[in-house]
């Protein structure tokens, strides 16, 4: 076998130009990436390359996919442990190079011992700047936004890391279509109230301000995954919010008990399957408050509450939430959005939407937020 013996090793802190994408804690020795969309970026000029990832769970590995030049060309699962990865070999050494190792998965809310890491990179070239991109985008949802389902066979139905994806998703797809760098916060299930199953700890607002608050275990607590997110190094230009589906579905679901209260949290439906007007009120309380707490943090951002991909019941809900807010404050940044929904053509694995319907949620998207901006 070949060997390289020019290949030389840089710890990401060594790497010139190297560009991380999604929430950090700032440390780079390694890199911890914690959320779906989360990568290391650089431009390379060189004609072979490895990373040297770390990957730790206790039942859901970690998955990442590889981009050279913003094309996809590689998608693996993550064993434990720590190796080298190779991510091209034999190519032009004269050629410049963009490489983007995507976290492909959500975080882990379920898994404490889940985690990913990137420590170095091994290459025979040399690394030349990252081009800025003029926007910041940030996404925050579910299942949706994570990707799950847009990998695999309309038939599948186990609830495993193979079928989520960052790349053929709406989230990464707009900002693509809109040159624009991109966050993504979001977890399966979860609402701004409550989980599908009334889960009234499973909310994205609550651990919002946090670096990765939804994770737990000891191992995620030594990884900074519970400190304070620094909003002031990166602020978005448009913040779009996808939620209110699981929300929907803990109105079907039985109540939820706390096993340390021993209280039980039920979102209820009226005899003719109507809303319970009260448990509809703490909804668009919710979405409210949010929204409060989304401004506080995005001081300048257009604020785009999006929905729909399946199915608009709480629609009417987010509308009186938005404009109660809207009004209260004058905030005139913020608006809602009806994203389309899935067909019987554009749905993936496990129920959730395909890449067909991402594809359609991104042009709409797309189109919306270029008014918005003026681009």
């Amino acid at each position: 076998m070949h060997k390289n013996e020019a290949l030389q090793t840089y710890p990401c802190s060594g790497i010139e130009h190297l560009k991380v994408h999604g929430r950090t804690t700032g440390c780079l020795d390694p890199v911890t990436l914690f959320w779906t969309g989360s990568a290391v970026e650089f431009n390379v000029k060189a004609s072979e390359l490895w990373i040297e990832v770390e990957s730790g769970y206790d039942q859901y590995e970690p998955w990442i996919s590889i981009l050279i030049n913003s094309v996809p060309v590689s998608r693996q699962m993550l064993t434990a442990g720590r190796y080298w990865v190779c991510v091209f070999r034999g190519m032009n050494e004269n050629a410049v190079k963009n490489v983007r190792i995507v976290k492909d998965v959500q975080a882990m809310s379920g898994d404490p011992g889940c985690y990913m890491q990137i420590h170095a990179v091994k290459t025979d070239g040399e690394f030349v700047p990252v081009e800025a991109k003029p926007y910041k985008f940030e996404f925050i949802g579910d299942s949706i936004t994570s990707g799950e389902g847009v990998v695999g066979a309309k038939s599948e139905e186990d609830w495993i890391p193979m079928w989520f994806s960052a790349i053929h998703n709406y989230t990464a797809m707009t900002a693509d279509a809109l040159n624009a760098e991109y966050r993504v916060i979001s977890q399966s299930g979860w609402g701004v109230l409550t989980s599908w199953d009334n889960n009234p700890h499973a909310n994205l607002p609550d651990t919002y301000e946090q670096v990765c608050g939804l994770l737990a275990g000891a191992k995620n607590t030594a990884l900074g995954a519970f400190s304070a997110n620094d909003f002031d190094s990166w602020q978005p230009d448009v913040v779009v919010v996808n939620l209110g589906t699981n929300d929907d579905g803990a109105f079907h679901s039985p109540g939820w008990q706390d096993e340390v209260s021993g209280k039980i949290h039920n979102q209820r439906l009226n005899d003719d399957g109507t809303y319970n007007e009260a448990d509809l009120a703490a909804f668009e309380l919710a979405v409210e408050k949010f929204l409060l707490k989304l401004r506080t943090n995005n001081k300048t951002a257009h604020i785009i509450w999006a929905y729909g991909m399946l199915g608009i019941p709480m629609m009417p809900a987010i509308h009186r939430g938005v404009d109660r807010y809207a009004k209260r404050t004058g905030d005139k940044k913020v608006s809602v959005f009806q994203l389309p929904n899935m067909t019987n053509e554009t749905i993936g694995a496990r129920s959730h939407p395909g890449v067909l319907d991402h594809k359609q949620a991104a042009q709409e998207l797309t189109g919306y937020i270029q008014g918005i901006l003026a681009i």
